[in-house]
């Protein structure tokens, strides 16, 4: 994959990338982010050369490369500022997402005013105003500005109804929202002007946008309550119902008992709920089981991706990638692989399973998309954050992804993180220790010491954990620093350890 880029002098094999048009030149250069993922130092000197091209496209997707290279690792990519106000609208997109991905979440004050002077301009591209909006709203996640909130919402007020059919369209009021993640009533106020003063349709939708981010995690049952109130007896045709059916799950994410039951209450909508509905169903189920393939929810969308409204199907097809993300799901795999023979006369549905089949296998099944870690204990807002833009995006899947803008997909990258339970020492070097590895059991409020694992079987580190899963140490050489094995845990050497041997 890492080859020249221009033609071979020994035979006539030209790049992988030229053999792509237009924007997938961009997605195809920016896929070697993907491949060189968090490691800066050698995947620059790769990439660089793609910034160097005459095609525009290729540089669009190097510079994209770059941010996804740079995801959650602290390094400066101030490069990518240098690209922002090119000519060239797709270079442009390019820098923008680049920057918002490689500093989401870290309030630098230099790209946000970078982000900040584009969307002021009145003569800017709906999908450059967009792009831009989005990333203003990674950079200063969860941080409630109120005078980058404004400066989002002007641009809104300047939009009419018409925009709401715009492919991008979208990303403008979710990158309000982001602003707001997981934030709760700091957002009322602002949600309930929008609501107040904007065009009716995109008040409404801008409202379940932000109302679904500031809840995003929390299990709030009245806020779920009202999106499904939303959700009920409407005429077709209304944009809104979109990001409610997705902030049913976005809240309902939070813990296990609340994600069963709003499963079930996805299950009723996709018996009368209109098109807007069913084809956001699919997406709704596959944020609530992230990167955990249940048997009944796979289930529903295999049947569900034989749908005959093809944008349901689409839809389908990429939760399945979704719930078995990085899990190498056998069941799910085999569902795909018929799907691609089934499909093999369209193409817009084929691509939506290659797409499945990679998240299925992603990072060869050492990654998880999940945004939460510590044993569902703390949820990562960065993680929550691309996974929600990715969703969103795949509410008009035909104008966006499968369209002219296939490199959205690479917001993923922000909720990518290893699912290996790696132990190291006090120096922080590799040391190999048994664990136990087996079911988790709830053991909240029980008297004594009860198991909390079942089922388990002992293997050295590092070692991989499925969702349900916990690790315990298996010997007492060693003490945990941390009170839950997972990621990386530092040990210490246990100074009552005797070896009986």
């Amino acid at each position: 994959m890492i080859g020249p880029l221009e033609a071979s002098s020994v035979g006539s094999t030209t790049s992988w990338v030229l053999e792509n048009k237009e924007h997938g030149q961009a997605s195809a250069t920016a896929s070697l982010g993907m491949i060189l993922l968090w490691d800066v130092d050698y995947g620059l000197a790769q990439i660089d050369e793609y910034i160097h091209s005459t095609n525009t496209h290729i540089i669009a997707g190097a510079l994209l490369g770059v941010g996804i290279l740079n995801c959650r690792v602290n390094k400066n990519c101030y490069l990518l500022a240098d690209y922002v106000h090119n000519k060239e609208s797709s270079i442009r997109i390019g820098a923008i997402m680049g920057l918002g991905i490689a500093y989401a979440g870290s309030q630098d004050k230099e790209i946000s005013i970078i982000l900040n002077s584009i969307l002021e301009d009145s003569k800017e591209s709906l999908d450059v105003i967009a792009f831009s909006a989005v990333s203003l709203g990674l950079v200063y996640l969860g941080s409630c500005s109120e005078y980058f909130a404004e400066t989002i919402s002007l641009t809104l007020k300047k939009r009419n109804a018409s925009d709401l059919g715009e492919p991008l369209f979208c990303l403008l009021p979710l990158g309000l929202g982001l602003l707001y993640l997981g934030k709760q009533d700091n957002v009322n106020a602002r949600a309930t002007t929008l609501l107040e003063t904007f065009n009716e349709k995109i008040g409404k939708y801008c409202y379940m946008t932000l109302i679904s981010c500031a809840y995003a995690g929390t299990g709030d049952a009245l806020k779920v309550q009202k999106f499904l109130h939303a959700c009920e007896h409407l005429k077709n045709g209304e944009k809104y119902q979109g990001p409610a059916v997705l902030g049913i799950a976005m809240v309902a994410m939070a813990e296990e008992l609340g994600l069963e039951m709003a499963i079930r209450s996805l299950e009723h909508l996709l018996q009368y709920g209109n098109h807007n509905i069913r084809t956001a169903v699919p997406l709704a189920l596959g944020l609530l089981c992230i990167s955990n393939p249940k048997v009944k929810v796979i289930d529903t969308l295999r049947r569900l991706s034989q749908d005959r409204d093809r944008e349901v199907a689409m839809t389908a097809i990429i939760a399945l990638g979704l719930i078995g993300a990085g899990t190498n799901n056998a069941k799910i795999a085999g569902c795909l692989r018929n799907l691609s023979t089934f499909y093999d006369t369209f193409p817009s549905l084929l691509f939506c399973v290659r797409i499945a089949q990679g998240l299925v296998h992603l990072g060869k099944g050492l990654l998880t998309l999940s945004p939460y870690h510590s044993e569902r204990f703390l949820l990562s807002p960065t993680a929550l954050a691309g996974l929600v833009i990715l969703l969103h995006a795949c509410l008009d899947l035909r104008d966006t992804i499968l369209w002219m803008y296939p490199y959205v997909l690479y917001f993923i990258v922000l909720a990518i993180q290893p699912r290996m339970l790696m132990t190291v020492d006090q120096d922080l070097k590799p040391v190999s220790v048994p664990v136990r590895v087996g079911q988790a059991v709830g053991v909240v409020g029980r008297a004594g010491c009860p198991k909390t694992i079942t089922g388990f079987r002992t293997l050295p580190t590092p070692v991989i954990l499925s969702a349900g899963e916990r690790a315990e140490l298996a010997t007492e050489r060693y003490v945990p620093l941390s009170p839950i094995l997972e990621g990386f845990v530092i040990l210490k050497e246990n100074p009552d350890y005797r070896d009986d041997q």
